[in-house]
């Protein structure tokens, strides 16, 4: 009986960790499929609220724009403010905007909903990635509750469309915002409960304002010059105008940042060679993942004439193989292989899985084409993230695992944003050309046109993909595999990845 009683205070700690996960991964979905659930509204959205085509693109854009830009500052207002806090801020905050842009009643409105939506999503995604950090660390389950969580984050997208075309054929579009009041009741209500803060400590230090406003400013500069050589293109005096000004605050920025105190994004968190690593191959990566949704879309809504609940099913195997990717592959092969070798492996299976992408064609290709190429997608990019999203959190100071955690999102917000903004200006520049040069009837070139041209995109999706490969094979160390993962032994996050 002793025995029993004196088992037991450590098997309820380690079931509130991984109740405290399904919380933590709620608060994660919201943040990611919010940037693709408004995808497949759109159109029910605009004739209800009677905005232009050149205001439809900004109810996306809105809302990266401010989640991207303001990452880095959450990431260290959690740090400041405590993870927990401001994991329940966020959450509370993005439900409300949510409400808001549910009940709009005129684009401005609506606009103004998304806006905030990124700004309290800012807070909580690196809140959430660094409450996961702290909460495992033991390094078997540390490598599961990754799993888990990167299995969210890059099925999030696909689930977006999967339950925005539930809501826009059942219900309305309103109800691809309002659903975050479910969501986000839901979320609160488990991390109040179940969500500790281990290590709580608070570092109370000034905030980096002008770093701060040099990274806001410069992100939104980027995202906004790609948007404008889309609808204007690359000569646009608006789009130039944008590419010079984020590059000369970005440059600024890190310049100040290499000489603040208290330094918004400390270097040594970039400069470390495995997670810079991370970074950068994540954001490659994103930039392509992003351009399959966006594309394979509108080809099965406007070319094969799928309906939007049809759509979003239609994507199920990718997000099956992504979440399996991510909690079965990754998981088992961390701790028996180098790290580098599984998340270059992976972008690499995934840029096999878009070369098959560019075999579309006007007829019904789902079977022959999208299928496969969404298994081997998602087994590969699902392998890939959650190795990186590891590697990105490990070995990191306390006092920036809310930056660090942020830098994670950044890469793949601002990836994605780029990403869609960079392929939706080559796709519409190849539709163009293959209209130009070929004169066909009507209906049948406008469909010939945009697939040529969403294949175009897949190309350099593809290549982004195998950038990313090169990328992180080139920067990430790895020494050998390590059995701290397989045997549970760790208890430190550091010997997650003794194979770097």
């Amino acid at each position: 009986m002793t025995d029993s009683l004196a088992a037991h205070p450590a098997d309820v700690t380690r079931s509130r960790r991984w109740t405290a996960l399904v919380f933590i991964s709620i608060a994660q979905l919201m943040v990611i499929f919010d940037a693709s659930i408004m995808n497949i509204a759109l159109p029910q959205a605009q004739l209800d609220l009677a905005f232009s085509d050149a205001d439809r693109q900004w109810v996306i854009t809105a809302y990266s724009l401010a989640f991207g830009a303001l990452l880095l500052l959450g990431g260290r207002v959690s740090d400041q403010w405590g993870r927990r806090r401001s994991f329940i801020v966020g959450l509370v905050g993005f439900s409300v905007a949510s409400v808001l842009g549910g009940f709009a009643g005129n684009i401005e409105m609506l606009l103004v909903a998304r806006v905030l939506q990124g700004v309290f999503a800012a807070l909580l995604a690196p809140a959430a990635m660094s409450l996961l950090s702290v909460t495992f660390a033991d390094g078997k389950e540390r490598a599961t509750a990754f799993g888990v969580f990167s299995a969210v984050a890059g099925a999030g997208g696909a689930i977006g469309l999967l339950l925005g075309g539930v809501l826009t054929e059942f219900a309305s579009w309103r109800w691809t915002l309002l659903v975050n009041i479910v969501f986000g009741a839901v979320a609160v209500a488990g991390a109040l409960i179940y969500v500790r803060d281990a290590g709580a400590e608070r570092h109370r230090q000034r905030l980096d304002v002008p770093g701060t406003v040099l990274a806001s400013v410069g992100l939104a500069a980027l995202v906004f010059g790609l948007n404008r050589a889309e609808t204007e293109g690359w000569g646009a005096t608006a789009t130039s105008t944008s590419f010079v000004t984020a590059v000369v605050l970005l440059a600024v920025f890190v310049a100040v940042e290499n000489r603040a105190a208290a330094p918004l994004l400390p270097m040594r968190v970039i400069l470390d060679r495995n997670r810079g690593g991370a970074y950068l191959s994540v954001s490659l990566a994103m930039a392509g993942n992003f351009t399959q949704f966006l594309f394979l879309t509108y080809y099965m809504q406007s070319i094969l004439g799928f309906s939007p609940l049809l759509t979003g099913v239609a994507f199920l195997p990718l997000v099956a193989c992504l979440i399996f990717g991510s909690t079965q592959l990754g998981t088992r092969l961390i701790g028996r292989l180098p790290v580098r070798w599984l998340i270059s492996g992976g972008y690499l299976v995934g840029a096999t899985g878009m070369f098959w992408l560019t075999r579309l064609t006007v007829e019904n290709a789902y079977w022959q084409v999208v299928f496969p190429a969404s298994v081997v997608m998602g087994l590969g990019l699902g392998t890939a993230f959650m190795c990186s999203m590891v590697l990105a959190a490990s070995n990191v100071d306390p006092a920036d695992t809310g930056v660090a955690s942020a830098m994670v999102n950044t890469s793949q917000q601002i990836g994605g944003a780029v990403g869609t903004a960079l392929m939706s200006a080559i796709a519409a520049g190849a539709t163009a050309a293959w209209l130009a040069t070929n004169q066909t009837a009507a209906t049948a070139a406008a469909d010939q046109a945009a697939v040529h041209g969403y294949v175009t995109a897949f190309w350099w999706a593809a290549g982004a993909l195998i950038l990313a490969a090169v990328t992180s094979f080139a920067l990430v160390r790895s020494t050998g595999p390590s059995d701290a993962v397989v045997d549970g032994s760790s208890t430190d996050s550091a010997t997650v990845l003794t194979h770097y």
